[in-house]
Parts: structure tokens; C-alpha cells; sequence
């Protein structure tokens, strides 16, 4: 039987931003981590508690005028390994 997950508990996603997110925006993303990656992008992951919330997060990314690479909702037995979650491309 699938794995579904709990509606109570907070789903983790990994937003992609293209370019590096300067230190000065950090407490507009509280409660998540931010990773500045070598390829040049940011990678904003953490726990999301509901639809509600991750548009909130994707209005702020929207607002720093920065390009969203992609949003991934990482799978909770694979909360270790970023390459194994599903991927939702924007297309937008």
C-alpha cells in the first residue's frame, strides 16, 4: 500500500531560485534552510504547513524578482536525498 502522506504534518519542499539570495532576505524565509550552491542557484528547503503557506513562500520569491527554477516536494522517507523527491516544474 502507498505511503500517503498526514494532512496534519507539514509537507517539505525545496524551492530552486536561479541566482545566489543575499543574506538581507534570509528572515523573509524563516523556519527554512537556505543553501547557496556552487552552480549559482539557492536552494530554500523546509517544512511547509499547508497549500496556503507555499504560495506565501512563492509570492516572496516572486517579489525579489528572482527566476523560480523548480519546486520539489520532497518525500518524507527520503527527506535526506533531494534527488529522489517528485519534481513540479513551473510553467508559468
Amino acid at each position: 500500500m502507498p505511503n500517503t502522506p498526514d494532512p496534519s504534518q507539514p509537507v517539505v519542499y525545496q524551492i530552486r531560485i536561479k541566482g545566489h539570495l543575499s543574506i538581507q532576505w534570509a528572515d523573509w524565509f524563516v523556519g527554512l534552510s537556505i543553501t547557496l550552491e556552487d552552480t549559482g542557484d539557492t536552494l530554500v528547503t523546509g517544512p511547509v504547513i499547508d497549500q496556503s503557506a507555499l504560495h506565501g513562500l512563492l509570492r516572496k520569491v516572486r517579489d525579489l524578482g528572482m527566476p523560480l527554477l523548480s519546486i520539489i516536494r520532497v518525500d518524507p522517507d527520503h527527506a535526506d536525498a533531494p534527488d529522489v523527491p517528485q519534481s513540479i516544474e513551473p510553467g508559468w
